[in-house]
This record gives C-alpha cells, sequence and structure tokens, in this order.
C-alpha cells in the first residue's frame, strides 16, 4: 500500500500515541498510514504516557499549543469552534487504538487527559467495510485525521491543495479494497472445497 503514499506537509504536528496493539497489526494499521501520509508526524507506542519525556516536552512547552483529539463535553469542536489563531505552534496528538484501549490511555495518561479535547462532527460512515466499528460514526486514525485536516483548512490554520486531500485517503482505501477481495476469494475456495 505504500506505493499509494502521498505525504503532505502540515502547520499542525500530529502525534500519534499508538497502543502496543495497533503497533504489532500489519494488515490494517490506519495509524502507520497516517504517520507515513504526514510529514510533520510522529509515533510514540504506549499506554501510559505520563512520565514520557519527549511527551512531556512538547505539553509543556509554552510556544506550543496542545490539544487532543478525542470527543468530550468540552472540547472544541472544530465544525463550529475554531483554534484560536496565535504565533504558536499547534499539536494534535491522536489516540490511535481501539475504543476500550483508549479510554483505557487516556485515563492511565494524566498528562493527555489534561489536554483540551478537540472533536468533530461526522454523519458519514466509515469506509473501513473489513473492521466492525462500534458505532456507525466512528472512524479509522486516517479518517479521523483527514475530517481534521479538512476542517484547519476551512480556518485558515491550515493551507493544503484539494488535490492533496483527493489522495491523502488513498492508500487507506486501497487496503480496505485488497483486504475485501481477499475475504471474497477465500469464501470461493471455501465454498469450492466444500
Amino acid at each position: 500500500m505504500c506505493k499509494h503514499i502521498n505525504s503532505i506537509d502540515t502547520k499542525t504536528r500530529f502525534i500519534i500515541l499508538m497502543h502496543p496493539k495497533e503497533y504489532r497489526k500489519t494488515k490494517n494499521g490506519t495509524g502507520h498510514f497516517t504517520n507515513l501520509s504526514l510529514k510533520n508526524s510522529q509515533i510514540y507506542i504506549g499506554i501510559d504516557f505520563s512520565n514520557h519525556e519527549k511527551i512531556n516536552e512538547i505539553i509543556d512547552n509554552p510556544n506550543i499549543n496542545s490539544y487532543v483529539l478525542y470527543p468530550g463535553e468540552n472540547s472544541i469542536e472544530l465544525n463550529s469552534q475554531e483554534l484560536p489563531k496565535d504565533s504558536k505552534e499547534n499539536v494534535i496528538f491522536i489516540i490511535d487504538s481501539t475504543w476500550p484501549c483508549s479510554k483505557k490511555m487516556i485515563r492511565l495518561s494524566k498528562n493527555i487527559a489534561s489536554l483540551p479535547k478537540v472533536s468533530f462532527k461526522y454523519t458519514q460512515e466509515s469506509n473501513f467495510k473489513i473492521k466492525t466499528q462500534p458505532n456507525l460514526y466512528c472512524l479509522s486514525t486516517i479518517e479521523s485525521v483527514f475530517c481534521v485536516l479538512k476542517l484547519l483548512n476551512n480556518q485558515k490554520i491550515e493551507n493544503i491543495n484539494e488535490s492533496q486531500f483527493e489522495n491523502f485517503l488513498k492508500p487507506f482505501d486501497e487496503m480496505v479494497e485488497y483486504q475485501l477481495t481477499c475475504a471474497k476469494k477465500s469464501q470461493i475456495r471455501n465454498k469450492t472445497i466444500i
């Protein structure tokens, strides 16, 4: 799928906090795709990031506005609320895990839990057809980051060309189609054997 990745540059830095279970996934690692698709991104693997030196350096830096992409009552909903426009760098932490694991990661990572939350409204269904989502509105990591980028572009925080958006989800879409094709072939083989 790497041949479909067209890495883009962003003003916003994205830090992907990846659960170890996600790190071991090779067939549907959308966090890896996200990292490869964004030049200004990094991945850190773990569950509790409370004492993570590099992450705390970012959070404690007075020249950085740090946020975590996570729904919540007091989250900044990017569809209707803008991030502050100042000279500081924006860093958005992305939790890359299943919903149950993400709740544990937020609960244990006190430094991440204390950050302002950003979220967005999305009404379409995820294209992650190979994975059962807990709710229709739940998205993969790369789909979520795509939505955030589009909204930050609307807010003029980002200046991403529309053609770059057209290709951003291509590795993800190709991976889903590949997995679906493999599943169909497997079903046909199984029927033939029976």
